[in-house]
């Protein structure tokens, strides 16, 4: 009876460690991994059946390149990524009215420093505006500290 326990303790364990990953529903938007030095993302060239050009010139001039699946298949070899067959992006990776494009990390870092200095200079055009309405009798302080605080009763 001990034996016949033990074996079953020995098979439990074993199991566990055979199990296998829980099934999930597979994404439409799984790319490539981009290569060293850039940053890959989907871009939309229609909505709802109608062409987005404006979108995609924007998205060409800031720096995005289409990533062609020639070019994935020599860095990867074979795979299994959705390739448009026909149309003005053929032979684009892309599903479902999205294209996916890479740009040099260089331009993303400049691109964050332009957005972070225009919303700083934002916050101060706004910071101006409050303190040009201020009067000595209804002093304006601008603090930007979050506090957070939790109920609690008056204590007797």
């Amino acid at each position: 009876m001990t034996e016949n326990k033990n074996n079953r303790t020995l098979r439990s364990s074993s199991e566990r460690k055979e199990r296998k990953k829980s099934w999930t529903p597979p994404s439409s938007l799984d790319a490539p991994p981009a290569p060293q030095g850039f940053k890959h993302r989907w871009i939309r060239t229609e909505t709802v059946g109608q062409m987005d050009t404006g979108n995609v010139s924007k998205k060409l001039r800031e720096g995005w390149e289409f990533v062609r699946a020639e070019e994935v298949t020599a860095q990867l070899g074979d795979h299994d990524f959705p390739v448009i067959a026909e149309g003005q992006y053929q032979g684009l990776i892309g599903v479902g009215g999205l294209v996916l494009a890479r740009i040099p990390e260089e331009v993303v870092e400049e691109r964050k420093k332009y957005f972070r200095n225009k919303t700083s200079d934002q916050v101060k055009a706004v910071d101006n505006d409050i303190l040009r309405e201020q009067r000595p009798e209804m002093p304006v302080n601008i603090d930007r500290q979050s506090r957070v605080s939790f109920g609690g009763g008056r204590k007797s």
